[in-house]
C-alpha cells in the first residue's frame, strides 16, 4: 500500500505535467495528498517543515544561476551574437551539413553558458532556414537541437556551466570539472553516435524524396541580410565565461580557505560558510556575471534598446524555472520521507555496483519527473549519502560519482512531459507525433552514454 501511494503520487505529477499543469502547483499537490493518505494531521506540518524548507533550500542555493545564465543567454540573443555564430557555421560547413551545424551551434551557446531553453529560441529561426533551404524535413530539426543542447553540453563535458553539472557539486564537495577524462570520452561517445543517427534519418527521407514540407506552424521569417557582429566577437562572451569558471573554480578556495567567517555589527552571530560545497556554484555565478559585462561592453549600441524589456523577460524565465524545478526538489523531499520511498529505494539498492545504482536511479527519477536537474536533485537528496558511502566503500572517486550523476540525469529525463521537449517543439511548430521519435532515439543514445563512461572507468581507471 505505502509504495502504492508514492507510486500514484509520482504519476500524477507526471501525468499532470504532461497535460499542461505548472508544477508548481501540482508538486505541493501531489506531495501532501500521499501524505494526507496516511496521516492527515501531518499535512501542514510537512508542508512547512518538509515541503517548503526543501523548496528555498534549493533556490537559496541555485537560483542565481538560473538568473544569471537566463539575463546571459537574453544578451546574447539581443546583441546578435548567437546569429552571427550560426551565420559564421553556415559559411564554414556548408548548407547541406545542415545537422552538423545545428548540434555544433547548439552545443557552443550551451557550453558558453546560455540556458539550454534559450538555445531553442535563439537557435530555431536559423535551423528553420537552414533546413529549407536544404530541403531536409523540418520534423527531423528537434533531434538536432536535443542533441546540440539537451545532451553532452548539458551534463557530460567537464566545465559546463548548466545547472545539471552544477548540482553534483554540493552533495559530493566536487567541482564542474569532475572527472574530466570520462566527460570528453562521454562527450564524444554522444556526438558520434548522435550524428550518425540523425544523417541516417536525413538520408532514408531524401531517399524517399521527402523534402521540407509546407503548411507548418511558427515558420519564421528569412534571417539573411542583416548585418552581423564579427564571429570573433560573437564568441568572446563564451569564452570568458568558460576561461572564468575554470579560473574561480581554482582559485576561490585559495582565497576563502575551508571555512570562511564573517562578523558584521547587525549581526547576532558570525557568519560561517563552507566553502567546499558553493566553490562550483560561486565560481559560475561569477563566470556568468563577467560574460554578461562583456556583451554589455561590446555591443552596447545594439543590446541597450531592448536590455530592459529583454532582462525582465529573462527574469521572469529564470524564476518559472527554478520555481519548477525547486518544487519538484520539495517534492522529493516529502516523498523520500513517506514509507513507500524506502522500498524504492531498497529496490534501487539491489543493484550492487555504486555506480549502476546512481545511474539508474537517478535517470528512473529524472524520467518520472521529466526534469533532469529535478529528478537528479530528488534522488541526492534521498541517496547522497548512501551513494557516497558505497562508492567510497569501493575506492571509487567521488568526481566518477558526480559525472555518472550528472550524465544520467540527462539521459531519461527528456520524456514526453519534459519541460525542455515541450517548449522545443512549441517553439519549431511541431507535435509529439511528428517530431518526437528523433528526440526519444537522442534520449536513448544519452542514457547508454553513461553506461559506457562506467565501463570505461572499470575498464581502464580513468577519470
Amino acid at each position: 500500500m505505502s509504495f502504492a501511494i508514492v507510486l500514484a503520487a509520482l504519476i500524477f505529477l507526471m501525468l499532470a505535467a504532461y497535460r499542461g499543469y505548472s508544477v508548481i502547483l501540482i508538486a505541493p499537490i501531489a506531495a501532501l495528498a500521499a501524505v494526507m493518505v496516511g496521516d492527515p494531521s501531518a499535512v501542514a506540518p510537512v508542508f512547512s517543515g518538509v515541503f517548503m524548507k526543501k523548496m528555498v533550500a534549493f533556490l537559496e542555493l541555485y537560483f542565481p544561476v538560473f538568473m544569471l545564465g537566463a539575463i546571459f543567454g537574453k544578451a546574447i540573443e539581443l546583441s546578435g551574437f548567437a546569429e552571427s555564430i550560426v551565420a559564421t557555421a553556415i559559411r564554414f560547413f556548408g548548407r547541406g551539413r545542415a545537422n552538423l551545424i545545428i548540434v555544433s551551434v547548439c552545443a557552443l551557446l550551451t557550453y558558453g553558458g546560455v540556458s539550454v531553453f534559450v538555445v531553442v529560441f535563439a537557435v530555431y529561426p536559423f535551423a528553420a532556414e537552414l533546413y529549407r533551404q536544404g530541403n531536409i524535413p523540418k520534423r527531423l530539426m528537434p533531434g538536432a537541437i536535443a542533441l546540440g543542447a539537451f545532451s553532452f553540453t548539458m551534463d557530460s563535458l567537464p566545465g559546463t556551466p548548466q545547472i545539471q553539472n552544477i548540482i553534483p557539486t554540493t552533495f559530493f564537495n566536487t567541482t564542474s570539472w569532475a572527472a574530466p577524462v570520462l566527460g570528453v570520452l562521454g562527450s564524444l561517445f554522444l556526438v558520434s553516435i548522435g550524428l550518425t543517427y540523425l544523417e541516417w534519418r536525413r538520408r532514408v527521407a531524401a531517399k524517399n524524396g521527402e523534402g521540407y514540407g509546407s503548411g507548418h506552424l511558427n515558420e519564421p521569417q528569412p534571417t539573411e541580410g542583416r548585418h552581423l557582429p564579427s564571429p570573433w566577437l560573437a564568441v568572446a562572451p563564451l569564452l570568458v565565461v568558460g576561461i572564468a569558471n575554470f579560473w574561480l573554480t581554482r582559485e576561490i578556495p585559495q582565497w576563502y580557505g575551508e571555512m570562511h567567517s564573517v562578523n558584521l555589527p547587525g549581526l547576532a552571530k558570525p557568519v560561517e560558510t563552507k566553502i567546499a560545497g558553493l566553490t562550483a556554484v560561486w565560481a559560475v555565478e561569477g563566470a556568468l556575471l563577467l560574460g554578461i559585462l562583456v556583451v554589455l561592453v561590446t555591443a552596447f549600441a545594439a543590446v541597450k534598446r531592448r536590455f530592459a524589456e529583454g532582462s525582465r523577460a529573462a527574469v521572469g524565465g529564470a524564476m518559472l524555472a527554478s520555481m519548477n524545478t525547486a518544487s519538484e526538489y520539495g517534492f522529493g523531499g516529502v516523498v523520500a520521507a513517506l514509507p513507500g520511498f524506502l522500498l524504492i529505494r531498497d529496490a534501487l539498492h539491489s543493484v550492487p555496483d555504486p555506480l549502476l545504482n546512481a545511474a539508474v536511479s537517478v535517470s528512473t527519477l529524472a524520467g518520472i519527473t521529466g526534469s533532469a536537474s529535478g529528478g537528479m536533485s530528488i534522488a541526492l537528496a534521498a541517496m547522497s549519502d548512501n551513494l557516497i558511502a558505497a562508492a567510497q566503500a569501493a575506492h571509487i572517486p567521488l568526481e566518477v560519482l558526480h559525472r555518472v550523476v550528472a550524465m544520467a540525469s540527462g539521459g531519461m529525463d527528456t520524456l514526453p512531459h519534459n519541460g525542455a521537449v515541450i517548449t522545443l517543439l512549441a517553439v519549431t511548430g511541431l507535435t509529439h507525433r511528428q517530431a518526437y521519435k528523433d528526440i526519444f532515439a537522442i534520449t536513448i543514445i544519452k542514457t547508454l552514454a553513461a553506461l559506457f563512461v562506467i565501463a570505461i572507468f572499470y575498464l581502464t581507471g580513468l577519470v
